[in-house]
């Protein structure tokens, strides 16, 4: 029951920055007067937007979900210190505080970043098959070559000794 809800909070965290990417990018002019309202560049608003834009694909689809949380998070903290920081104005520590909540929820999968449902989670078992298909494959080498060398001691009518060393140290 906790993966499903961790997918689910992924995909909600997600839709906040894929929300926010697409309206940053349809409404260019309003957010370079925003930002510029920072005192920040002007022509920051079209990579802000694919910036979020692309961060909430990945969360959603579980792609480098830690790296994505963690930049999120950073950005999310920034936003409270060039735009919401006049916490006597309820509305700006309202919206600090919903901010730091999000970088909360960021850290958070940033910890359970490698969940179920996910593309890093499928990478990650992938490559637990290949290493342990590598292992069984090894085995049956060193096997088939302890089998031989016992074929040849038997053919040349000497004793057959079997000495069990790790295979590392052949």
């Amino acid at each position: 029951m906790s993966m499903i809800a961790v997918f689910i909070g992924r995909l909600f965290i997600a839709v906040i920055f894929l929300v926010s990417g697409i309206n940053k990018l349809i409404h260019v002019a309003d957010t370079n007067a925003m930002i510029s309202a920072a005192g920040l560049p002007a022509g920051l608003a079209i990579p802000t937007g694919l910036f979020e834009l692309i961060a909430g694909v990945c969360l959603a689809l579980g792609i480098a979900t830690r790296l994505w949380a963690i930049l999120l998070a950073g950005f999310v903290l920034l936003t409270i210190l060039f735009f919401h920081r006049e916490f006597t104005d309820p509305m700006q520590a309202m919206m600090a505080m919903k901010n730091l909540a999000i970088a909360g929820g960021l850290l958070c999968l940033f910890g359970y970043g490698h969940t179920r449902w996910s593309y890093d989670a499928l990478r990650a078992r992938r490559r637990a098959e290949v290493a342990e298909s590598a292992a069984q494959r090894h085995a049956a080498d060193a096997e088939l070559r302890a089998a031989r060398a016992e074929g040849r001691a038997e053919a040349a009518g000497a004793p057959v000794v079997v000495e069990k060393r790790p295979f590392w140290r052949r």
